[in-house]
């Protein structure tokens, strides 16, 4: 399969982590392998895991929004929000003039009015809304042309559409607040019933009502602004199918797709399930899954703590921070400045929200092992400078050339 080569600022291209990318790719080009890569420095060593960094969807938007500055110099060029959950590129962009009109989740600065005709917006990567999408049309300006949206993120609205012109009910497993999910069930809404549901909670909550047990009315306050327009419970949620927001835990929309599917086994029994339940399968994208298993491969290791770098408000990132938490201390960051020392870090705890720091996160050891990864949408160099900065607390260590020497000259398996 030829894949295609994006044209990205080079300071996005890694110098590091890119070689190990290509001589990983180069070494199994069908991705049969996803265990991680060990990067030995001598007193600290480095799992990097197999899959991680810019996908298909990110480098495309990026081409596109560069290209959309290059080509409208003496226009306005906007966003109409974060192009995709880095801060490295967002601000970057920002830089060169691009305005967002509105935060991630939804908030205005730049009111729909101030808009003309001649203005350049750029779609983001995570799609609109079909209203928006109309607002921009009507006010005559061209949407598709500099249009970032992923085509993953388009499969899920196909398949929402084929769903729901089979009258099936769209279940969509995602965050409520997520531009993406947003856009999904803008567009979902289109074509047939749709409800959003977050986590397994909501889909145990949601088989409430499937079953009978709770109230119309609960519904409606329970699952507030959750359900297209018209939707009925008592109606609704007889036939069904399940589809997600691609940047969601794999194994979370499987139990929850599993759960629901059991449901309407129970109640009208295996003969009659085709039925009742669309044989959805999952919709996550390629990237999504690739990172996922790899970072499941990264749990495999003995490593002593986890660094992940990423945009705080990106679903894929805390997703393979979530995995990483299952065995290790694990440290979300959004770049190399969060270490402020050998003893001091400053990360993010995406449970709560808020920004924490902790003392003595590197142990005292003779041989420090690390896992390193990054989220979908974070530029390899930013984990290039992580694996730097750490390095400058272990000197003296094998220099950064000769251990990338061994590894890409190391035969194959």
């Amino acid at each position: 399969m030829l894949i295609k080569k994006f044209d990205i600022p080079a300071y996005y291209r890694s110098s590091i982590t890119g070689k190990i990318k290509e001589a990983r790719r180069v070494k199994d080009l069908r991705k049969q392998d996803f265990s991680p890569t060990l990067l030995n420095f001598g007193p600290v060593q480095f799992y990097i895991a197999r899959h991680f960094g810019f996908c298909y969807g990110v480098e495309n938007a990026i081409e596109i929004s560069y290209r959309a500055l290059e080509e409208n110099p003496n226009k306005r060029v906007f966003l109409l929000s974060q192009m995709i959950h880095n801060q490295e590129v967002n601000n970057d962009l920002q830089s060169r003039g691009i305005q967002f009109i509105m935060d991630t989740d939804g908030k205005q600065f730049i009111p729909w009015d101030a808009l003309q005709k001649d203005d350049v917006v750029i779609i983001p990567a995570f799609g609109t809304t079909v209203e928006i999408e109309h607002l921009l049309l009507d006010k005559g300006i061209e949407v598709q042309k500099y249009n970032t949206t992923c085509p993953f993120v388009e499969k899920v609205w196909n398949r929402s559409e084929k769903l729901g012109s089979e009258d099936y009910t769209i279940i969509i497993h995602g965050k409520p607040r997520h531009e993406e999910t947003r856009a999904t069930f803008s567009h979902s809404a289109q074509k047939g019933r749709s409800v959003i549901v977050r986590d397994m909670n909501d889909a145990i909550k949601l088989g409430e009502y499937i079953l009978g047990r709770k109230s119309p009315e609960a519904f409606f306050k329970e699952f507030a602004s959750k359900y297209s327009i018209g939707f009925d419970p008592q109606l609704h949620l007889q036939r069904i199918g399940v589809v997600n927001q691609t940047t969601m835990l794999a194994t979370e929309t499987q139990a929850i797709a599993d759960y629901l599917r059991q449901l309407m086994v129970d109640l009208y029994g295996m003969e009659n399930l085709k039925e009742h339940f669309a044989d959805t399968r999952d919709t996550l994208c390629y990237a999504t899954n690739d990172n996922q298993d790899a970072t499941y491969q990264l749990l495999e290791t003995d490593a002593d703590l986890a660094l992940v770098v990423g945009g705080y408000n990106s679903s894929n990132t805390s997703h393979i921070v979530e995995l990483c938490e299952r065995k290790f201390p694990t440290y979300f960051i959004n770049s190399e400045k969060e270490i402020v020392s050998k003893e001091e870090i400053n990360h993010f705890d995406y449970h709560n929200r808020k920004h924490v720091k902790t003392h003595s996160f590197l142990p005292d050891k003779n041989i420090v092992k690390i896992i390193l990864t990054s989220g979908a949408s974070c530029p390899d160099t930013l984990v290039d400078r992580v694996m730097l900065r750490i390095l400058e607390f272990f000197q003296p260590v094998t220099s950064v050339d000769e251990v990338l020497t061994k590894f890409i000259e190391a035969p194959r398996a």
